[in-house]
């Protein structure tokens, strides 16, 4: 992708935000001390992911998050330090810790995510009522991660009747009765994986046509305009109201996964930012979450693997 100058303002807004470690050892065994190697610390949580891979791609934005204690404080630096534009509401809790092992034996991952610090009531109104009072309202607001103990199940749901009443387009990337809520008061686009569009569809979900009819039924109902569902190793679909298109997975070496769907999203709203169609965009958010696959831990995509990986992505209707 092209850098050009941003067409669309995009605010990235990170409820559940965390510092990322990931390191390795030999073997995961009970009970024993697990001696591991050299640990990368990173900026980690959706709404965050998403921001690093936008602007990495040469887009831009402004990231929102509440953080609090000593990795709320490194977090702040560490975004300072990638030149992400950012604001931080001030929460009386630590932000939260979560690491990844690689298992060298075996090639297994495993990822540990602690549940965040409880927001009062008040802590999470500051997130509301910050973006009430924006002067300019971001033309897309990506809502992205799991939300933290204390937050209401309605928190995204409120978010999307503010995007609506600014004319803001809504990209939603989360799960539960979170996503259930936000999805009644309805979104722009949403991006779940094969397990999260199951679980709202309420069926068992095997082949490609009722991965189809479950994403066009939720748009048929008024929820979504658009689905972006990743399948792993399946691939993903794009769907909308007229059209669909499915991609191939690319043969590619699997070093971690972690992060891989926040690559989706980022390389996605790095091509609309730009007024990109929806086609290309999803051409942009596959190459971007494969290349996330190339890297150990929270490292994310590059823009080099991004770019080497984008002409190999093949687009089909997904009919």
């Amino acid at each position: 992708m092209n850098t050009q100058e941003a067409h669309l303002r995009v605010l990235c807004l990170t409820m559940n935000p965390s510092v990322d470690l990931a390191t390795e050892t030999e073997r995961v065994v009970p009970t024993h001390k697990l001696r591991c190697g050299d640990t990368l610390h990173d900026a980690g949580g959706g709404g965050i992911n998403v921001a690093r891979v936008l602007t990495r791609l040469g887009g831009e934005c402004t990231s929102l998050c509440p953080t609090g204690g000593s990795a709320g404080h490194w977090l702040e630096t560490r975004m300072r330090e990638e030149g992400i534009p950012s604001v931080f509401l001030p929460i009386a809790d630590e932000t939260r810790v979560s690491f990844t092992v690689h298992e060298h034996s075996t090639g297994a991952e495993f990822r540990f995510v602690m549940p965040g610090p409880h927001l009062s009531e008040g802590e999470w109104q500051a997130c509301l009522s910050h973006l009430e009072q924006l002067p300019e309202f971001p033309d897309l607001l990506v809502a992205s991660g799991s939300l933290p103990p204390g937050a209401p199940v309605d928190f995204y749901a409120r978010l999307a009747r503010l995007c609506r009443e600014r004319g803001a387009r809504l990209v939603l990337d989360t799960s539960g009765p979170a996503l259930a809520a936000a999805l009644a008061e309805g979104v722009y686009l949403f991006k779940p994986n094969l397990r999260e569009l199951a679980e709202l569809s309420g069926e068992t979900l095997e082949t490609p046509e009722q991965w189809l009819g479950a994403a066009r039924q939720l748009i048929q109902r008024g929820m979504t305009e658009v689905v972006a569902l990743t399948l792993g190793h399946l691939g993903a679909l794009l769907v909308t109201r007229d059209a669909s298109w499915r991609a191939a997975p690319l043969d590619i070496p699997v070093a971690s996964a972690v992060g891989a769907g926040d690559s989706f999203v980022g390389g996605m709203v790095a091509a609309l930012q730009q007024c990109q169609p929806l086609q290309e965009a999803f051409a942009l958010g596959v190459a971007a979450g494969s290349a996330t696959l190339l890297s150990i831990g929270t490292g994310l995509c590059s823009p080099e693997d991004v770019q080497r990986l984008l002409p190999q992505v093949q687009i089909q209707p997904g009919d």
